[in-house]
């Protein structure tokens, strides 16, 4: 009897593959406010679930909230937000209101959602062009895309940049490190795997157990691969 495929079983919602979301620091976004308000950088935090570290802001009005740190951000510093922000790193801004060329991270797809875009350590993204009814920005991948001039993101560059250049040295140290996040390592093709594992396991090590051309009832235009044979036995 085969077994449900990893990509089938990590769907399914089971404990080995839920993510400890209970030892997450919280929740990292802009707060939601109408005016503009200061506040001050009470400490910054590391959080398992996020690549860059968090900074701890403590707002005029007493309410805590967690932000991803900016580059060369510190402890006591002043930050703020709204429409009569000033340019300056860790500051929340709408994008109407940066100049072209900026650089900024954690943009908000939709204006008042917290930020969406940009997120990962030492990653950025930079106001090309603005226009009337939106914003052209470039993200960290180098794609173009167009926002609400209401969208709002803070002004900087995602501390922790060079994280991937150091590398693990050791598998026990990338076992650690999937760990935290309950994800699956190593990972193995499926052609490496038992028979009861996956449909192409079994055999020898590199022959796929099952042929891949194309169904009987393939609809017209579906990437089948290998074409199926008109017929098949000598021709008489």
């Amino acid at each position: 009897m085969g077994k449900n495929l990893i990509q089938q079983a990590r769907g399914k919602g089971s404990p080995t593959y839920r993510a400890p979301s209970f030892r997450y620091r919280g929740e990292a976004k802009h707060r939601h406010t109408e005016k503009s308000m200061n506040g001050k950088i009470t400490d910054i935090i590391h959080c398992q679930g996020h690549s860059a570290p968090l900074t701890e802001i403590q707002w005029e009005d007493g309410e805590m909230t967690l932000e991803i740190s900016p580059e060369g951000i510190r402890v006591g510093e002043q930050v703020s937000m709204g429409a009569e922000t000033r340019l300056q790193t860790g500051n929340v801004l709408a994008l109407k209101s940066i100049p072209e060329g900026t650089s900024i991270f954690n943009i908000e797809q939709n204006p008042g959602d917290g930020g969406k875009f940009a997120r990962s350590s030492g990653t950025f993204a930079k106001v090309l062009q603005k226009f009337s009814d939106s914003v052209l920005v470039m993200l960290p991948s180098k794609k173009k895309k167009t926002f609400h001039p209401d969208c709002r993101a803070t002004i900087g560059i995602v501390a922790g940049g060079g994280r991937k250049e150091k590398p693990f040295l050791k598998a026990g140290f990338k076992h650690h490190k999937m760990r935290a996040r309950n994800k699956l390592y190593p990972k193995v093709c499926g052609v490496s795997m038992n028979a009861v594992d996956h449909p192409f396991g079994g055999k020898c090590s590199s022959h796929k157990g099952r042929p891949t051309i194309a169904p009987h009832n393939a609809p017209p235009g579906k990437n089948v691969g290998k074409i199926r044979p008109r017929r098949t036995g000598m021709k008489r």
